[in-house]
């Protein structure tokens, strides 16, 4: 999966860096933030949607389309991979890390 990624990473670069006639990606850079986040949004609404309905084939669509968003949205922002990935590493280095809530005394 991370030569995918990579390398939809790249592809994504690449259409920031030269325009393409036709392509969704570019669409996206020209509109700007904005948009990028609005399709973000919806990404991630589809894929609880179809996670909810229990159908993997549909949430396995809905989370690719949300990770190709995810990434325009990081070549937007000047986010490599490189950092995502550190800091998932980081993140699995680390145990016992379940946070803990304010409970609120039901009787008072």
């Amino acid at each position: 999966m991370k030569d995918a990624l990579n390398q939809l990473y790249e592809t994504v670069i690449s259409r920031k860096e030269e325009k393409k006639e036709g392509s969704y990606t570019c669409y996206l850079f020209e509109k700007g933030l904005d948009k990028i986040l609005k399709k973000c949004g919806e990404e991630c609404s589809e894929v609880i949607i179809a996670a909810k309905n229990g159908d993997p084939e549909e949430t396995v669509l809905e989370i690719s389309d949300l990770l190709y968003h995810l990434m325009v949205l990081m070549v937007e922002q000047g986010i490599s991979l490189e950092a995502v990935e550190a800091e998932l590493e980081k993140r699995s280095e680390k145990t016992g890390n379940l946070k803990v809530f304010h409970q609120v005394d039901k009787n008072s």
